[in-house]
């Protein structure tokens, strides 16, 4: 069962709004020292700002990890979350979804509250994210597991036993280097049944993921569709185990229609975006088997 922990809290301000900060520090702590690292980027520990109306973990002021509505915990605040779950589209039922990074709980929450019949584990390292996961309302139920570990240790475990992996797993410098490794995301496609699919999050410049990429690409053979999420330096990809790729357009945009009904996501919309706006990254040009859908 998970725990509340106390929290220390200090007024603070950005970009001149009045804001409260949470930090995982004993009340006694020294407050000006406590300011000093936050400010100098110096501090350890993964912090939240709440202006009343939000409630955000970051690593750093210069980098917002999830975001929390207070008045709808539940909410897919950021757009590239919102398109990771556009796996549902391909895998509408699935019964055991593998999270990989759990930031403010943000695809666990959403997952728990609308898929009920779904098995979710979620592999978070740091244990002080973990710590935070009842200030972000992260359910405590038998159907979420949250296990405390590396993903490049824990992968390798077991074979052929979920449906959907979804990597987001992020540090303050970027994605996890465990994950740079052709072993992790072979370890990956085989913890996948074989319908399955896989989800990743690359974030920040292209020249940071653009290995992520290859090796992915490389290990699911090419079954690789990327997209670009506008406004922002997220790029998706979702890698299929199946061979009946590409996708069939016109099943899913029937499927998009029935997942409308009950789940509160602009589904019909992911189908034309997906079809539409698939990029190809230029450091894997060379991959000619990366599919592409002008």
């Amino acid at each position: 069962m998970c725990q509340s922990v106390s929290l220390l809290e200090l007024p603070g301000k950005v970009s001149g709004d009045p804001v409260k900060v949470h930090l995982l520090e004993p009340a006694q702590s020294d407050l000006g020292s406590l300011y000093q690292q936050i400010a100098a980027g110096r501090y350890t520990k993964p912090f939240i700002l709440d202006d009343g109306k939000v409630r955000k973990l970051l690593f750093s002021l210069e980098f917002i990890q999830s975001a929390m509505r207070i008045d709808d915990p539940c909410a897919l605040e950021f757009a590239y979350t919102r398109k990771m779950m556009a796996f549902l589209l391909f895998v509408p039922e699935p019964e055991h979804v593998l999270m990989v990074g759990l930031g403010g709980g943000s695809l666990a929450k959403f997952c728990h509250r609308h898929l009920p019949h779904a098995r979710l584990t979620v592999v978070e390292i740091n244990p002080h994210v973990i710590a935070l996961r009842s200030a972000f309302e992260v359910p405590d139920d038998e159907r979420l597991t949250i296990v405390e570990a590396d993903a490049a240790e824990y992968l390798p475990r077991a074979a052929g036993d979920t449906d959907v992996v979804l990597l987001d797993g992020f540090d303050d410098e970027g994605i996890a280097p465990s994950f740079l490794n052709r072993d992790f995301y072979l370890a990956a496609r085989r913890r996948l049944r074989p319908a399955g699919l896989l989800v990743a999050n690359f974030a920040g410049l292209e020249s940071d993921w653009a290995g992520h990429f290859s090796l992915l690409n490389e290990v699911f053979e090419g079954r690789v569709h990327m997209q670009r999420i506008p406004g922002g330096d997220n790029h998706i990809a979702f890698a299929f185990v199946d061979g009946d790729y590409p996708p069939d357009w016109k099943r899913l945009k029937k499927q998009a229609e029935v997942l409308a009904e009950r789940i509160p996501l602009d589904f019909a919309g992911q189908v034309k975006r997906l079809r539409r706006n698939a990029v190809k990254p230029s450091a894997a040009r060379q991959l000619s088997t990366l599919f592409m859908q002008q």
